[in-house]
């Protein structure tokens, strides 16, 4: 149905436009506010960016796809999509957990934190995330698409998905497919024992803190990390635990959307809630804009 395209189109295109603006205006308050230059809000601005490369892999081509009412993907196209997608989401996964370390050193180490998590250190935390990102990328996509597909060509999802591609692939990618995904989870379990074992540590310091404002302020700089992540893992695990033979199309579109738009889209809205420096500097930045566009006007 044409009306349903274009209902489809508008809903994506206000859901892409929310997160691009909430990453943007995150980055630019970052970078626009002195007192957010530190290795929190470093890392911060690198995940705002993460999150606009993320959505902005898969929505554009699907709101243009709508409007114009031509859904195919040549085999390019598909392993681009594929690529930039698990090249970023990966990134950000590794970008978390660098920025839990931050967190706990800051927590549980504040008279060496200046030391521990200086620029030099914090720059290859972050270079490393997307290093590591592009790495997996590379594996994944060369294995995936070294021979060519068998089966149907159609996928019922809005962008190329990887889960999806498994179905069509050849008996011996697939084995190979299938490894990849078990060292893939190893590093992951490994990473999120770690991340359990620094947030246990940051709660327990955190109980420690003898004064009520003091435990308050040691939680409130750490629980947007925590609640991103867990956001980030439950939306991941998710689409990893999901069997799409037998959901239906549209239980596969909300597990596409959990973690392909929900993280962009949330977390701008979780430190502008609870983080007031960034709320702040955010208000100044729009207050500049809105005076600046007055006055040109």
């Amino acid at each position: 149905m044409r009306e349903l395209q274009v209902l489809h189109a508008v809903l994506f295109l206000m859901i892409y436009l929310a997160a691009l603006i909430g990453n943007l205006l995150t980055i630019a308050a970052i970078i626009t506010d002195s007192h957010l230059h530190s290795p929190m809000y470093f890392f911060l601005s690198n995940l705002s960016l993460l999150d606009v490369c993320t959505i902005s892999v898969t929505f554009p081509k699907f709101i243009v796809s709508s409007l114009s009412g031509i859904h195919s993907l040549s085999i390019l196209g598909c392993a681009i999509q594929i690529f930039f997608a698990a090249f970023f989401i990966t990134a950000e996964f590794a970008l978390l957990v660098a920025m839990s370390y931050d967190r706990f050193v800051a927590i549980c180490h504040p008279l060496h934190y200046g030391i521990i998590m200086n620029p030099a250190r914090c720059l290859w935390a972050a270079s490393g995330s997307w290093l590591s990102g592009l790495i997996y990328s590379a594996a994944h996509i060369g294995n995936m698409f070294r021979q060519p597909f068998r089966g149907s060509n159609v996928i019922h999802q809005f962008f190329c998905d990887g889960p999806h591609l498994l179905k069509v692939l050849p008996p011996d990618v697939f084995h190979t497919e299938f490894i990849l995904f078990l060292a893939s989870l190893c590093i992951f379990l490994f990473c999120f024992t770690i991340l359990v074992s620094s947030y246990a540590l940051i709660f327990s310091t955190v109980l420690k803190i003898p004064t009520v404002e003091g435990r308050y302020k040691a939680i409130s700089t750490c629980s947007p990390q925590l609640i991103i992540l867990l956001l980030f893992i439950i939306s991941i695990t998710l689409a990893i635990l999901s069997d799409i033979s037998d959901t239906s199309p549209i239980q596969n579109l909300l597990i596409a959307l959990s973690y392909t738009a929900l993280p962009p889209l949330m977390n701008p809205i979780i430190y502008s809630l609870r983080n007031k420096q960034i709320t702040v500097a955010m208000r100044k930045l729009i207050r500049r804009m809105i005076y600046s566009l007055s006055w040109i006007s």
